[in-house]
């Protein structure tokens, strides 16, 4: 037996079959270390140890990967590892005191396993759930609409240690939740119609229908598909070191984990065709001959039903060799699954994620169009980019130029949540105001909408008459609206709160910066805070914006910018003075000594004895 009490000869037994079933190759390391994970219940040392041994790698690199992910754990998690999703919106809906609710049910203290191992409850960045919310996650899999009688619920069946299997369906239970249809979610066309439209047009008048279409990424930056696509079509490939032949690849990122985005989880439930189709259309103009989708780990609910998609297109003759029956047109396509971490919605930081590496961006240039996966001239897409491809395809580009506004053509899906009657999905033509959307989706007392998400640009109520789209305001898809009760000072502290977590910790000015943001707004949130700690977060947000390494650490301060700028009240009203004042109340932390002692004098007191004459400190 090890010191963990793990026999290596078994354990070596059970972890064996993980990595074969991926060939042994280093680059799946993240994915090994999932399904591990999976096996044994956690990671640990000798766990780690045997995957290092396995694929050839150093074990430091293996235990550095495992302990940058969320979702890897190298001590035992207890056996039900529940996750309460901490976005504002499931703030909004009582999540936290759901949460304590359930570790009062199961006597258990947040952030800790019990006693007996059974059970831990900590909290998540976010489920992508929030239109159903508040959600948890339980061993992965994602509960909705919790209420205190689902939670009390909840600890009975974790008590009785019932498998989940046996738990309430409804409980899992994930609608879709789509409100306005437009040209996307109203497409109807059979798997494999765009695929064949894009092949009897071939790769270069592809292009020249991308190109017409004006396609701008919807991902948040929305730089234009088309260039992103002939880049890597006309960049030089190379034999890699290994032996593998020269490729290229498309790469479709479904790691939304911005709060208040879920619109990828609805593609790919119920227009995962749609999805694989815009991979495939992306192939053939870029002459790919692999793809792989990087799903986000919160979504791993939905992988057997996107694995026997895939295996449907391969009967098919969709996917595999000899594509649709052209000989030559070979493509593939595979699923990695992420493991909690924000950064690795950020393209070269998947691009390390999938290769089996820490989610740390890289510095670029060389862009991935050039030297994307493995190296290799590589397209990265977001989900709802590659759906709007395969309709480019299907009806050409003039038509979807004929869309939204001459700067960005087509439609958006916009997330919404908050404070609104009906949350869920809404697919608008670019252009339409912030006004129509409110009015659309129930939200009559809205004092505030994120648009974007953290990372994105709070609108105030005089703003609402702007619209959506890139040449004003540019969105990723989330739209979290507050009502006039709200605070929006306490929403700016979930955000700070929000990057300093996710922060990779690469660099400096983003791994101290956002801590020193979050430290401020704590500070401002006990009554501490000062005029002081206002200029601070100014300053510091001009630090962040110009010296982070990637684009978390330069938005990081962004909604504490906006609603210092429009909601300043929501600040200065927790102001104690305007003269600095210590985080750190001594005064306050000698009272147990004064209690013991049984001293209330004068001179018991730091501060008060230095301001009364004749005492002597």
């Amino acid at each position: 037996m090890s010191e963990e009490g793990f026999d290596a000869g078994r354990l070596d037994e059970l972890l064996r079959p993980v990595v074969d079933r991926h060939g042994g190759e280093p680059g799946q390391l993240v994915q090994i270390l999932r399904e591990a994970q999976g096996v044994v219940g956690y990671l640990p040392a000798a766990a780690l140890t045997a995957i290092a041994r396995a694929l050839g790698l150093p074990r430091a690199q293996v235990e550095g990967v495992a302990g940058f992910y969320s979702f890897f754990h190298l001590t035992p998690p207890g056996r039900y590892r529940v996750l309460f999703s901490d976005n504002i919106t499931d703030r909004m809906l009582g999540s936290g005191e759901l949460l304590d609710r359930l570790c009062n049910k199961l006597w258990v203290e947040r952030g800790k396993v019990s006693e007996d191992g059974l059970v831990s409850v900590d909290t998540t960045s976010c489920t992508g759930m929030c239109d159903q919310g508040p959600a948890l996650l339980v061993n992965g899999q994602a509960l909705t609409r919790l209420s205190g009688e689902r939670v009390e619920r909840i600890g009975e069946l974790i008590r009785a240690q019932a498998p989940l299997a046996d738990w309430p369906a409804e409980y899992f239970r994930v609608d879709d939740n789509i409100r306005r249809r437009d040209t996307l979610l109203s497409a109807e066309w059979p798997a494999g119609a765009a695929l064949r439209a894009a092949i009897a047009r071939g790769g270069e008048a592809m292009l020249a229908e991308m190109k017409l279409s004006n396609l701008r990424g919807r991902g948040g930056a929305g730089f234009t598909t088309a260039i992103k696509w002939e880049s890597a079509r006309r960049a030089e490939c190379h034999a890699e070191a290994d032996g593998r032949p020269a490729a290229r690849y498309v790469v479709c990122n479904a790691d939304e984990g911005e709060p208040g985005t879920f619109k990828d989880r609805v593609l790919l439930a119920s227009y995962a065709d749609l999805v694989f189709d815009g991979m495939s259309v992306a192939a053939l103009t870029i002459g790919a001959r692999q793809g792989l989708l990087y799903l986000r780990g919160e979504y791993a609910y939905l992988l057997p039903a996107l694995r026997e998609n895939l295996e449907r297109r391969r009967r098919s003759g969709l996917l595999g060799r000899a594509v649709c029956g052209q000989a030559g047109l070979d493509f593939e396509i595979d699923i990695h699954v992420g493991a909690g971490a924000y950064v690795c919605g950020e393209e070269t930081a998947l691009l390390e994620s999938l290769e089996g590496k820490r989610g740390i961006p890289r510095i670029r240039p060389p862009f991935p169009v050039t030297a994307g996966y493995r190296g290799q001239p590589t397209v990265v897409n977001n989900v709802e980019t590659l759906c709007k491809a395969a309709l480019i395809a299907l009806r050409g580009g003039a038509w979807f130029a004929g869309l939204g506004t001459k700067q960005s053509t087509g439609t958006k899906l916009l997330s919404i949540s908050g404070d609104v009657e009906t949350p869920g999905i809404y697919e608008y033509p670019f252009g339409v105001s912030v006004n129509q959307v409110l009015q659309d989706c129930g939200a009559g007392n809205a004092q505030a909408v994120q648009v974007s998400g953290p990372s994105g640009i709070c609108l105030a109520m005089h703003e609402f008459s702007r619209s959506i789209a890139f040449e004003d305001v540019p969105t990723a898809g989330a739209f979290m609206v507050f009502g006039t009760h709200r605070d929006m000072f306490e929403v700016a502290r979930n955000f700070a709160h929000f990057f300093r977590h996710e922060s990779c910790g690469f660099c400096t000015p983003c791994r101290v910066g956002t801590s020193l943001v979050a430290n401020c707004m704590d500070k401002i949130a006990k009554g501490l805070g000062t005029q002081y700690e206002i200029n601070q977060v100014f300053k510091i947000h001009r630090l962040l914006h110009a010296a982070s390494h990637c684009g978390l650490g330069q938005a990081a301060c962004n909604p504490l910018f906006d609603t210092l700028q429009k909601f300043r009240p929501a600040y200065e009203r927790r102001l104690c003075s305007l003269d600095f004042e210590p985080a750190f109340d001594l005064d306050q932390a000698l009272a147990a000594a004064r209690q013991m002692t049984g001293r209330d004098d004068p001179a018991a007191h730091f501060g008060l004895a230095a301001r009364l004459p004749g005492v002597t400190p």
